[in-house]
């Protein structure tokens, strides 16, 4: 089995703090600083699986980084270097305790919302006669709340965001009209490459002059679902599936095998060819989304190289 990340402890200089997420380990230098480092770990409803997939890390890192270069000319971002291949360097931000997740389409956890018979999610209604993988009429903005460790996110209106003062009024709107224009951009790269951006999420956060900035990823397949374009109306009309670049595959084997992240239920062995499956599928969005190979890094020992090129940036910024 290839080596993996799937935990740090490093010590910066400089150092005030140390957050810990499903999938990165984020560090504080010097009240102004954040050291984001994408590890190889996978979580599914909310659940980190216990085992690290090879090459996640960099993927996700070099996905969203590439992703904040494409979109910086219509929104800012966190995003100053990227010094190592797992590695994002940015401006320490306060994070928004919403994300923003945007659905072109009624795929995921909305259409399995629909199966129940619910059409309103988050507020917003989800029109009557709609398949699996439909179209929305307009892209709807469905938010949830930000869960710490351990909790799951929650569904959330835009109404109880604001009733509730989780978000400002003013800077609401500029989070709905980030989420758009992003949506926008990203849905027309996908469309350049021949996939269909499904649905996302976004997060952001202020600076410390208050200005309002993407953080954390964005159209990565963590984050995002994509479908390819070729054939989707065909399966459609044929009321078939679609082949889909996204985490949604590793939810539906979850399943299957009888974990949805529910209380007593146990987690799956996720055998070594079932995790090398998983890391090919995530090389394989990657060469997709982004038209371009995916050079593997040296992962002989991540930790080390990781901690020399953050060191070495830190030393020479």
């Amino acid at each position: 089995m290839s080596n993996t990340i799937t935990t740090t402890n490093f010590n910066f200089p400089g150092q005030k703090a140390v957050y810990r997420g499903k999938v990165r380990e984020v560090y504080t230098i010097n009240d102004d600083l954040l050291v984001m480092i994408a590890t190889d770990r996978l979580s599914a409803f909310d659940v980190v699986l216990p085992k690290g997939i090879p090459y996640k890390g960099q993927i996700l890192n070099q996905i969203a980084t590439k992703f904040m270069e494409l979109t910086k000319d219509v929104v800012p971002n966190w995003l100053i270097a990227t010094p190592d291949p797992n590695v994002a360097v940015g401006y320490l931000c306060q994070p928004f305790k919403v994300e923003m997740v945007i659905r072109g389409y009624l795929s995921g956890h909305a259409a399995r919302e629909y199966a129940l018979g619910k059409r309103q999610i988050c507020g917003v209604i989800m029109p009557e006669g709609l398949k699996e993988n439909d179209k929305f009429p307009e892209p709807i903005i469905t938010p949830t709340t930000k869960a710490d460790n351990g909790e799951h996110d929650a569904d959330i209106s835009r109404e109880a965001i604001l009733s509730k003062g989780i978000v400002a009024d003013e800077d609401y709107l500029v989070l709905e009209q980030y989420t758009r224009v992003l949506f926008q951009r990203g849905t027309e790269i996908a469309a350049s490459r021949g996939l269909i951006l499904v649905d996302t999420k976004y997060e952001f956060g202020k600076t410390k002059e208050g200005k309002i900035v993407l953080i954390d990823e964005i159209h990565t397949p963590d984050s995002s679902r994509y479908f390819y374009a070729e054939g989707y109306q065909e399966k459609q009309d044929k009321g078939e599936e679609q082949k889909q670049l996204s985490k949604e595959f590793v939810r539906r084997w979850l399943i299957e095998n009888g974990f949805q992240g529910k209380e007593g239920q146990h987690i799956p062995n996720m055998t070594g060819d079932y995790i090398e499956t998983v890391s090919d599928r995530y090389i394989e969005l990657y060469e997709n989304i982004l038209g371009e190979k995916f050079v593997k890094a040296d992962i002989s020992n991540i930790n080390e190289r990781i901690e020399k090129n953050v060191l070495d940036y830190l030393k020479n910024k």
